[in-house]
């Protein structure tokens, strides 16, 4: 393995919590109770959201969009709180892979939303190029990101792995033709994941499989 695509929320840094904390808050100002399940399914899994169950209610596409621009502050002054966001064993992984392999982070995330997390972490210095939701035509489950993402390595997809956390990432990486290795965590733990090189637990599982792909030595 030659080159590594990461994705960023649930993999590089602990986000998906906070991103479902200002959707629940803001759904339940509007008389929706969005659980866990309904999070993952919806934003996880399908990448639909949870804005059709406001649309089933009559609300206006003005409307729902000014709802996405309130949820999108909600996210931002949690980002801004100054918590630890780096995934623990992260930094160590990423250390083990310096001169090893190429590696980018391919991410739904919005680049402001983005620059949010890391203005104040040191992980971005280990990537050569970053892709955002603005540099693609169409986001995860669809093959556009890491498409965009194995046309900067500028190698052949049986030479690179995926790293995501997310039912929608896999897709997306299957999509393009790229192994990919999934890192579950406590809303994905039942999920079967098919069709992964590997599923884990942690960055040491993580460690353990990029050594049996000779990615480390």
């Amino acid at each position: 393995m030659r080159g590594i695509l990461w994705d960023n929320d649930g993999v590089l840094v602990d986000t998906e919590g906070l991103f479902y904390e200002a959707n629940q808050e803001l759904f339940a100002e509007h008389g929706i109770d969005l659980s866990p399940q309904h999070f993952f399914d919806w934003f996880l899994c399908d990448n639909i959201g949870a804005w059709h169950l406001l649309e089933q209610r009559g609300y206006s596409d003005e409307h729902i969009h000014q709802l996405r621009i309130d949820r999108n502050h909600r996210y931002s002054k949690r980002l801004q709180s100054g918590q630890q966001l780096v995934m623990p064993g992260v930094k160590q992984v990423l250390t083990a892979l310096q001169n090893r392999a190429r590696m980018g982070i391919v991410t739904s995330s919005r680049r402001d939303h983005f620059n949010m997390i890391h203005q104040n972490l040191d992980l971005l210095p280990h990537f050569e190029f970053i892709i955002t939701e603005e540099d693609y035509p169409q986001s995860k489950p669809a093959p556009d990101p890491y498409l965009l993402g194995l046309k900067k390595l500028a190698l052949p997809a049986q030479q690179c792995i995926v790293i995501e956390d997310s039912p929608r990432g896999l897709k997306s990486a299957i999509a393009a033709g790229i192994p990919c290795i999934v890192i579950r965590n406590s809303l994905s733990r039942h999920y079967p994941f098919e069709g992964a090189l590997a599923v884990v637990d942690d960055y040491v599982e993580l460690i353990d499989v990029l050594r049996e792909q000779a990615t480390i030595a």
